[in-house]
């Protein structure tokens, strides 16, 4: 929270600015996803400057050349997303539980992005995220999913991925690409201000090819395994 304090006050006369910049990406008809990430991505880029925060981005070079993929990391916290936005040099939406949807700008930013909520004890709705994913992704589309379903709380330690988190990617027989969020927890979870370094590793991404005789928990268990394998190595 302090730290969220302190990006506002540096920020001061700009919030205004920067909040209805990413409501209109929102709100325009004539929608452009890569002039919204754009701005997205300034506005992180400032916050993050702001609260003290440094990003070190490795692996950058095995994002897909090709669009139509899906990043798999693990959740660390509320800051998961920013670390992405900032590194991230090409655009992606997000899927983020239903109840996070609602918080104040994150709301604005779902809708600049055309991220999608999803309400996990609604079997029905889940089912209609899983195809509506697959098939923006199909269209050439990048996602950003956390196959963990809620934070870990447990510092750089993964809770079990979910298998069906990676039935979008199956259906829409895309790339997988694992990342590993190293600390990603301390800028806000942690109730101090000072200079945090943030660590995001893109790994080598997983192709239908690679992955399509495996059931789902079975996919589930070979991105974990490869996330825990580059935290461990980095840490």
């Amino acid at each position: 929270m302090k730290r969220i304090i302190l990006m506002v006050l540096k920020l001061f006369f700009r919030v205004p600015y920067y909040m209805f910049g990413i409501w209109w990406c929102g709100r325009k008809k004539d929608y452009n996803l890569e002039k919204s990430y754009a701005f997205v991505k300034k506005v992180t880029q400032a916050a993050n400057k702001a609260g003290r925060v440094t990003i070190e981005t490795q692996g950058l070079e095995n994002i897909p050349e090709e669009n139509g993929f899906i990043f798999f990391p693990n959740h660390q916290g509320l800051f998961d997303v920013l670390v992405f936005l900032e590194s991230c040099p090409v655009p992606f939406s997000f899927v983020i539980k239903k109840e996070a949807s609602k918080v104040i700008l994150l709301k604005q930013v779902i809708a600049a992005l055309r991220s999608v909520s999803i309400d996990r004890e609604d079997i029905r709705q889940s089912m209609q995220v899983i195809n509506q994913v697959a098939e923006e992704v199909g269209k050439g589309r990048n996602f950003l999913i956390f196959a963990e379903g809620t934070r870990s709380k447990q510092g750089n330690q993964l809770l079990p991925f979910k298998g069906g988190t990676f039935k979008s990617a199956v259906k829409a027989k895309c790339p997988i690409v694992p990342c590993a969020l190293i600390d990603s927890f301390k800028p806000f979870d942690e109730n101090s201000i000072a200079p945090v370094t943030v660590k995001l590793i893109y790994l080598s991404p997983i192709y239908y090819e690679e992955y399509h005789m495996l059931k789902t928990p079975e996919i589930a268990d070979l991105v974990k395994s490869r996330i825990e394998e580059a935290i461990e190595a980095n840490t």
